[in-house]
């Protein structure tokens, strides 16, 4: 994003609910289920950890304790593997994996804008980003359609270059994971490297990925209402509907997050058609959120000229320098079908 990170820590106050309304279930009865399918799951979610020297130094503690919860079905990291302000090298790069690879459970892991997107500015090293991509791609890639930490299978996108897009489901559960970055979706100039305008190869990734996320979040609802799946999740680093957006005026210059409206409209129709619920899960901005950021009245509508989608619930994970918490996921019993599918707990680590 064009201004730091902690700007928003400061401007913003950190929710405190841990559970909120439900919102409308699937138009269709489930099909009854096997013992098996009716039990519920847990999974954990963190992003934009770690950050700054301390917590770099406690990130192998964290991994340790994540891997005692044996009631993890798989984690997922929402990018941000380092802080804004520093530098990205190939060494930091190998550190990280060392400990993604120490996961217990199943690690699914996109990549945030501080990975690579961000990685022009002179205090990052004055990378060229598309570099950083690639290096990061072939380092916590390299095995497509395997997740990092334990094995489970996931179907990515590796033949259209994006390892790191993946999909899977779990108990009539469909989740998708797409490559969406902060800083506009990758449409700021790489300043740090004297640009001030974005260049051909930068737009060109852009809407290659732009392109693929699209068509991904398509097939995701498309297979989720033939299968009549019980809900959908979407999962991403950045924060399209971040508050510190519209604080800049963003309902006025709706420029400002333009690189995420072809994301935000397959979002939108995808859950519109499938009708069922829809939970959208990101980091980015650091401070925990649950809304429902395209109810009806929402500025998002007409920043992103859309409709209302009332099945849709974003929850945004704490994250950065001061954050000391993950969020622990629970899905309902399949066999119920008229309540709220997901629900979830900021849980403290105890470090």
């Amino acid at each position: 994003m064009p201004v730091p990170k902690s700007a928003r820590i400061l401007g913003a106050a950190a929710a405190l609910a841990l559970v909120a309304v439900g919102l409308p279930a699937a138009a269709q009865a489930a099909p009854d289920a096997g013992p098996e399918q009716q039990e519920s799951f847990t999974f954990g979610v963190i992003g934009d950890v770690p950050y700054g020297a301390a917590q770099i130094a406690r990130f192998p503690q964290m991994v340790s304790e994540l891997n005692t919860h044996d009631e993890l079905r798989f984690v997922t990291h929402l990018g941000d593997i380092k802080a804004g302000s520093a530098q990205y090298t190939d060494e930091y790069f190998a550190a990280i994996k060392a400990q993604f690879d120490r996961f217990e459970a199943p690690l699914v892991y996109t990549p945030g804008d501080n990975e690579w997107v961000d990685c022009h500015r002179v205090n990052n090293g004055s990378y060229n980003p598309l570099e950083r991509l690639d290096k990061l791609r072939s380092m916590f890639f390299a095995t497509p359609g395997k997740t990092l930490g334990g094995n489970m299978p996931v179907k990515s996108q590796a033949e259209q270059g994006l390892p790191e897009n993946v999909t899977f489901d779990q108990q009539r559960v469909a989740f998708s994971v797409v490559n969406v970055q902060g800083s506009n979706n990758s449409l700021l100039p790489w300043s740090g490297l004297g640009l001030t305008e974005p260049t051909a190869e930068q737009l060109a990734e852009v809407e290659s990925r732009d392109a693929a996320d699209v068509a991904q979040i398509q097939r995701t609802f498309a297979d989720a209402k033939r299968t009549n799946a019980r809900a959908v999740v979407v999962m991403m680093q950045a924060d399209m509907f971040d508050p510190y957006m519209l604080g800049q005026g963003a309902a006025e210059k709706p420029e400002l997050v333009s690189g995420f409206r072809p994301v935000v409209k397959a979002l939108a129709e995808g859950a519109r058609e499938f009708g069922g619920q829809v939970y959208l899960f990101n980091g980015d901005s650091h401070v925990y959120n649950d809304d429902a950021p395209m109810a009806t009245g929402s500025p998002w509508l007409g920043i992103y000229g859309q409709d209302s989608v009332p099945n849709l619930r974003r929850v945004t994970v704490q994250g950065a320098a001061t954050s000391n918490e993950w969020l622990r996921v629970t899905v309902r019993p399949n066999a119920d079908t008229a309540s709220e599918q997901l629900s979830w707990e900021r849980v403290p680590y105890s470090g």
